[in-house]
């Protein structure tokens, strides 16, 4: 009489994944530990990159409006951008406007209120295209008034038509600036904006000679070309002035934004890796427990590729359930935090979110998968007689 081999009668559904649902469901403390630090890691690596995203993505909303903009600072050594340099700046190509700039720092009082903000000499037509009104008027061409910014307004208490001191000199509130938050060109919240004549009044030893100046370039994409004919033209010998673009500033704090978050995914990274060390140690567990029943299977028929899948598929379960926890946790608590901090959610719904999720999620897994995969290798490899004399 001939001798077949037994086989697993197959069940229906994936015998393999009731199996290890079973076995993962027969020791619910440890599963859950497991499971636990998983959600942990992929919680810190989708977190961190999610929020360096939304920051990088904020600055560069922030700074929109502003990519077409280079700033023209005296260089070292030099203290002022003469009015000669800012006419040679006017005969460059691809220029759409240049605006010159008084500068300086000083004490403001109002009534028993006093603080130090930035004052700015600007003519009227250059002010209009740098601030807008929030209440009151802007300043027209022969006026003696100021316009300033929301906080400084807000600080001292001053309303529209108040008067304000600056160097000994009272000067009337026409209006209050729309509050701008952080801009690369011109602080605007804190500071007072004043006709050039006015400020030359009060700041007598400028001797009427710049203190830097925007040049906006007709198209973003020129800007590059810009800087660099700017630089031909004014530090033909000598760096008589120095150039910031606000182009390439974004894209250091970028490159700044982007490195910091690799170094925190990094570091959250750690707690995966502690907890494929706890699945590879719940696994080894798992097969000394069961070795008995192992050796079953191989005598009722199982190959080591079907004890190898059983145990594969318990980490790939509970990686796949414990990353996708992580991975959604993530987007929920980044959600309030980009809410109550930057006041503004829509910088989750960029491209750059959706990836960083589903790296996190998918190096869950693959961390899962890796803790269990000598396990599953050391089960398949036992002799059915040594499992079952197993005690």
């Amino acid at each position: 009489m001939m001798k077949y081999p037994m086989k697993i009668v197959k069940q229906p559904g994936n015998i393999y994944i009731q199996l290890a649902k079973r076995n993962l469901e027969r020791r619910v403390v440890r599963t859950i530990l497991a499971a636990i630090g998983i959600i942990i890691g992929v919680f810190a690596i989708s977190s961190m990159g999610i929020l360096g995203n939304c920051l990088k993505v904020s600055v560069s909303n922030s700074f929109e409006d502003y990519n077409n903009e280079i700033v023209v600072y005296p260089a070292g050594g030099e203290t002022s951008i003469t009015e000669n340099q800012v006419e040679q700046l006017d005969k460059i190509s691809g220029i759409e406007s240049v605006l010159p700039i008084y500068s300086s720092g000083t004490k403001i009082e109002y009534k028993d209120k006093s603080m130090y903000g930035a004052v700015y000499g600007v003519e009227n037509e250059d002010l209009t295209s740098l601030v807008e009104i929030d209440n009151g008027k802007m300043l027209k061409s022969s006026s003696t008034g100021c316009v300033i910014g929301q906080e400084l307004a807000n600080f001292l208490d001053i309303k529209v038509g108040g008067k304000i001191t600056l160097e000994d000199t009272k000067l009337k509130v026409t209006g209050i600036l729309k509050k701008r938050g952080m801009s690369p060109d011109v602080s605007v919240d804190n500071s007072i904006f004043v006709n050039p004549e006015v400020y030359n009044k009060l700041f007598t030893d400028n001797n009427n000679e710049y203190d830097f100046v925007i040049v906006k370039a007709k198209n973003v994409d020129n800007v590059d070309g810009v800087e660099n004919s700017v630089k031909k033209m004014l530090n033909k010998k000598d760096d008589k002035v120095f150039l910031s673009s606000v182009k390439n500033m974004l894209s250091g704090v970028e490159d700044a934004l982007r490195y910091v978050s690799l170094f925190l995914m990094g570091i959250g990274s750690i707690s995966l890796v502690v907890a494929s060390v706890s699945i590879l140690n719940i696994m080894l567990m798992s097969v000394t427990e069961r070795t008995k029943e192992i050796g079953i299977m191989k005598a009722v028929g199982a190959s080591k590729k079907d004890i190898m899948k059983m145990f594969v598929l318990e980490s790939l379960i509970l990686g796949i359930i414990a990353s996708f926890i992580g991975g959604i946790l993530s987007l929920g608590v980044v959600f309030v935090i980009t809410d109550l901090i930057l006041k503004d959610v829509s910088s989750l719904f960029d491209r750059g979110v959706f990836l960083y999720v589903v790296g996190s999620i998918g190096f869950g897994i693959i961390t899962s998968l890796t803790g269990g995969v000598y396990p599953a290798l050391k089960a398949s490899k036992m002799k059915p007689i040594d499992s079952l004399k197993y005690q």
